[in-house]
């Protein structure tokens, strides 16, 4: 075990890029008598701000060079960190060589993402991949039997309380600290091997890093036996991680889930053309709709199916207006998620206090690069986004009869909801929402049956006669692996599928389609999702 003895406060190096609350730290460790030590802009700002303060090179005998690049990379910075109190053979080291102990290091690191996501040039990014810090940072968590490291400012009061208290931060605290000082720099790196990555075209690099910072512990997971937290991956791509919750209770696990899957779908439909909503269950669409306003997109995703859609997630692809409020609190439902709110719409949604609202300032755009992680049993399993769709496909036509102008519109509908559905997936559309929806079974002609069978349900909800699907277009999320399936549609009423094709046995389902008189378009291009 890592010495655990006390250690009084008396001196500590700060160096910080972020300056939050600096000032107000700096100066309470002056008025407790620790005296402070710090580098470059740090150094200026306490300065400035008329505390004393001992640069870094009268420490070190050295001045910084290299442009700051070589600053803290000193025996008298590292022995003062790394230096074990109660260690004769250390103590006599840091006597013969002038080393003066260091007791509360304070890094927070050079703003490596930042300048990334601000579009930085190649050489502005690497000036700013930070050697010095996570050097001293890793010192100071290793020795942490002696030494108290802070690299979130978010920990300074926490750490004066202690210091007011008694003078040291208790070892329990410091190991605490020790491990958040690990996980920062692990991600610090992780961003920086990820960048090089990215920009060089090495997907495969030997060893993959990937990270998070906590937003927050839930109160359990996927069942109330599981553990579960909630982490942002620092992309700052608009969704739930960079959401505002404007009311409501605390998301669950599931929620998060749910609502991620919600957003992902509306994301596909372009705003300025029609308004669009999607209701997820489960990760799955229940009904997705279009309209020229978003109560006309609400009610025509509901009809699909709006017994599934009771105590689900309602996703918009335009800030929520209050006639659409009005209308989703209607029925009972746990999420809405939405680019805006108005005030009136924020008005009625706090009429259920439990209705989570949450406000994103865009849309995810569904063509951005990036990786999905998933674990598996001893590793990871990391691919690059489904971020295609039929409009990037070439699309053919390979029945006798083509689709119609509006055929090829619903079409294209179904097939951007298609992806979002858990294979096997069938996804019957008309005049742009969906009227029947089959996911996650393990014969597609079930997927087929089920969503015709839940229309005609749907259809009576409505008062309607037969099924919604009489009259629809289908999507699948992969080929037909025998005519059956195409009968099962035939049977539901539908006119025209889209498909990615490649069976062995097109030929035979596309004579199926010929002799039903359906339209039939290949795309090439498959949409699993497990």
């Amino acid at each position: 075990m890592a010495h655990a003895g006390a250690t009084k406060v008396k001196r500590a190096l700060l160096s910080v890029s972020d300056k939050t609350g600096i000032i107000e730290f700096a100066t309470s460790l002056v008025a407790l008598g620790v005296e402070i030590v710090s580098t470059g802009g740090t150094r200026k700002a306490l300065a400035e701000a008329g505390l004393p303060v001992i640069d870094i090179s009268e420490v070190t005998g050295f001045p910084e060079i290299m442009d700051g690049r070589v600053k803290t990379l000193h025996p008298k910075v590292h022995g003062g960190l790394l230096g074990i109190r109660g260690n004769d053979a250390h103590k006599s080291a840091m006597r013969i060589h002038d080393i003066s102990p260091i007791d509360l290091l304070v890094v927070n690191l050079y703003p490596f993402a930042q300048t990334v996501a601000k579009g930085g040039d190649y050489d502005e990014i690497i000036e700013n991949i930070d050697i010095g810090g996570p050097a001293m940072i890793r010192a100071a968590a290793k020795n942490h039997g002696d030494v108290t490291v802070i690299v979130d400012p978010d920990d300074y009061l926490d750490v004066l309380a202690a210091l007011k208290e008694r003078g040291e931060v208790a070892y329990d605290a410091r190991q605490k600290y020790a491990a958040k000082a690990y996980a920062r720099t692990a991600a610090y790196d992780a961003g920086v091997s990820n960048w090089f990555a990215k920009t060089l075209d090495l997907p495969d690099l030997t060893w993959r890093c990937f990270s998070g910072k906590l937003r927050e512990v839930m109160r359990y997971g996927e069942n109330p036996h599981q553990w579960a937290a909630f982490y942002a991956d620092g992309s700052n791509r608009p969704g739930v991680a960079t959401a505002t919750q404007i009311q409501g209770k605390q998301l669950s696990f599931n929620n998060i889930n749910d609502t991620d899957a919600a957003f992902e779908v509306v994301a596909e439909f372009d705003p300025e053309k029609a308004a669009a909503v999607a209701i997820i269950k489960h990760a799955n669409p229940c009904g997705v709709g279009q309209g020229a306003t978003l109560t006309e997109a609400y009610l025509s995703a509901l009809k699909c199916d709006p017994v599934s859609a009771f105590g689900g997630i309602v996703a918009l692809n335009r800030p929520l207006d209050e006639d659409a409020a009005k209308e989703i609190v209607k029925l009972f439902t746990e999420v809405i998620i939405a680019p805006g709110a108005s005030d009136d719409a924020i008005a009625v949604i706090e009429s259920k206090k439990n209705l989570r609202l949450l406000v994103t300032d865009g849309l995810p755009d569904a063509k951005a690069e990036g990786l999905t992680v998933r674990s598996v049993a001893g590793g990871l399993l990391v691919q690059t986004r489904d971020n295609k769709n039929a409009d990037d496909c070439e699309l053919k036509v390979v029945t006798k009869r083509a689709p119609s102008e509006q055929e090829m519109a619903d079409l294209l509908v179904a097939a951007k909801v298609a992806k979002h559905v858990k294979s096997n997936a069938i996804v019957y559309v008309k005049d742009g929402a969906t009227v029947g929806i089959g996911a996650g079974q393990m014969s597609r002609v079930d997927s087929a049956r089920i969503a015709h069978k839940k229309s005609k349900d749907a259809a009576k909800a409505a008062k309607e006669k037969g099924a919604l699907t009489e009259g629809s277009v289908v999507a699948s999320d992969a080929f037909f692996p025998f005519a059956d399936g195409l009968e099962a549609l035939v049977e539901a009423g539908a006119t025209a599928v889209i498909q990615p094709g490649g069976s062995v046995r097109d030929e035979e389902v596309i004579a199926a389609a010929d002799k039903a008189g359906l339209a039939m378009v290949f795309t090439g291009m498959r949409h699993f999702r497990h």
